[in-house]
């Protein structure tokens, strides 16, 4: 029998969730480095790089990859011949208090995004607990923890059904994973559990994501089983639909396709998908009783030399004395660089504003939106000398049903988030001649560095959600939604969707 210390368990906990904040799988930075020399359109290969670079830099300053530093979730194996040193904690009670070692860190720490009663006040645990904890009871007489940090981007966009058993899972996926949007920061990996029942079907479809990725190692063998089979097929045949890194068309949209089945009802046909973003964050270790778990950092030569060059179209934008007039003549597709103050804002302070201008009291003191630009981002805490931690965008759909209100009523010129916009959101950027721009999702801690100035204008007490201002110094964004309605989330994956059928009919 292995006795296994408390202490040693919340210690790994703790020191694993650190590690993956800022350590991508070695294993999916290659997949990413391969995506990026194979990569023809340029917008997307440019994205890709912004991702690689990132993730180096935050491996060399020990800062998150993303600032949606994610909601644990962590499975944990439990050996039959296992003994605790102590039984006052249980295992969520051990996971959940590394989590709060890790997230209160005062070296890096890390954004808490957890809220309690979710359909009510939604109110902020302050250390990102509790965590989501599958336990198993197996053989053997050690305890392996896999455990992940999931973005909210990219687990909003899980898709389950009830399918009929001679339904097809590839049909369902294809015509699915087009209507998820890029909410979920492609290129990335699927996630996809069969069978059991729909709760179990979830669970196989998030534990798979833990597996590394070895598509290719898949490829050159050939696949023999059905589930071989089938990731093969889907990992082909996503790729082939073109939506591209950043949904902006483009050659990789998925670096892998994992499967999970176990045997389920004659009578059904139980599937999940989940996706991962392009700040996967896993790791896996096992305890032994012989101390907490040792986790290697990977070498920083390990990650790729890439630059991410300017192109001669690029168009500096001062956001002090940018105009009306000034945005229409910006284009879709075009790379902007923006210097100048700017505002935040995201869910809660947007929910905020519209309560206030349906009651007549206007924007809070300090906010004045007229001809500014609104950046959707819920920053890490800065620490050190940093003005601010990592501050990547988030997704601008969720701010949708805000839009029209914010530009006819505030003055509004311009919107800097991630993925694509509803069409009626289109609609009304395009009547009041607005523009909207995209951040790189997967880029945090290289956003943040254009962030020369920062502070707190109103709603404090959201904490990550408040309303800052941000002084910003060359701060890249590409124009997503120009102000004549043309949109390259929609034009860039139906181009290269046609792209990549003429060049497979070439071949």
């Amino acid at each position: 029998m292995t006795v296994i210390r408390q202490q040693d368990f919340i210690d790994s906990i703790e020191d694993a969730l650190q590690y993956i904040s800022y350590y991508h799988p070695l294993d999916f930075i290659q997949a990413l480095e391969v995506a990026y020399h194979k990569e023809e359109n340029k917008a997307a290969k440019d994205a890709i790089a912004q991702i690689l670079i990132n993730s180096r830099m935050s491996a060399e300053g020990h800062r998150p990859i993303c600032q949606d530093t994610g909601i644990v979730t962590c499975f944990v194996k439990v050996g039959m011949d296992v003994k605790w040193d102590k039984t006052d904690l249980t295992v969520q009670q051990m996971v959940d208090e590394g989590t709060r070692r890790a997230y209160l860190n005062p070296d890096n720490p890390l954004r808490a995004s957890i809220v309690s009663d979710p359909a009510g006040a939604r109110k902020n645990t302050k250390d990102n607990t509790p965590a989501v904890v599958h336990i198993d009871l197996v053989a053997g007489d050690q305890v392996e923890v896999m455990i992940a940090a999931k973005g909210g981007g990219s687990e909003n966009k899980t898709k389950m059904v009830m399918l009929n058993p001679s339904d097809s899972i590839v049909d369902w996926v294809l015509e699915t994973l087009p209507k998820m949007g890029a909410g979920w920061c492609p290129p990335g990996m699927l996630g996809i559990g069969i069978g059991g029942t729909a709760e179990k079907a979830a669970v196989l479809a998030k534990e798979s994501l833990m597996d590394p990725v070895n598509i290719q190692e898949l490829l050159e063998r050939g696949a023999e089983t059905t589930d071989e089979k089938l990731r093969v097929e889907l990992y082909e045949k996503v790729n082939k639909l073109g939506i591209g890194a950043q949904g902006l068309g483009g050659l990789t949209t998925v670096v892998d396709v994992k499967i999970n089945s176990v045997p389920t009802h004659a009578a059904s046909l139980p599937v999940a998908m989940i996706p991962n973003c392009a700040a996967t964050r896993h790791v896996h270790f096992h305890l032994d009783g012989s101390g907490p778990a040792d986790i290697k950092p990977p070498k920083l030569e390990d990650w790729p030399q890439v630059t991410w060059e300017l192109g001669s179209n690029v168009r500096r934008v001062n956001l002090d004395t940018v105009t009306p007039e000034d945005v229409q003549s910006w284009q879709a597709g075009e790379t902007v660089l923006l210097s100048g103050k700017m505002l935040t804002g995201r869910d809660a302070a947007h929910k905020r504003i519209a309560d206030r201008l349906n009651k007549g009291e206007g924007l809070p003191e300090g906010v004045d939106l007229k001809n500014k630009f609104i950046y959707y981002v819920g920053p890490v805490d800065a620490v050190g000398d940093e003005v601010v931690g990592p501050a990547g965008p988030t997704t601008a759909t969720r701010m949708d049903k805000f839009t029209e209100m914010m530009l006819s009523q505030t003055g509004l010129l311009g919107m800097i988030g991630k993925s694509e916009r509803g069409d009626a959101t289109v609609e009304s950027i395009k009547q009041h001649k607005a523009v909207y721009l995209m951040a790189v999702g997967g880029a945090a801690y290289l956003v943040s560095k254009a962030i020369k100035k920062a502070r707190v204008v109103a709603f404090e007490d959201l904490g990550m959600e408040a309303i800052y201002e941000f002084e910003v110094e060359d701060m890249p964004v590409t124009v997503a939604v120009d102000s004549q309605g043309n949109n390259v989330h929609k034009q860039g994956p139906a181009i290269w969707k046609v792209k990549i059928e003429d060049m497979a009919s070439a071949q």
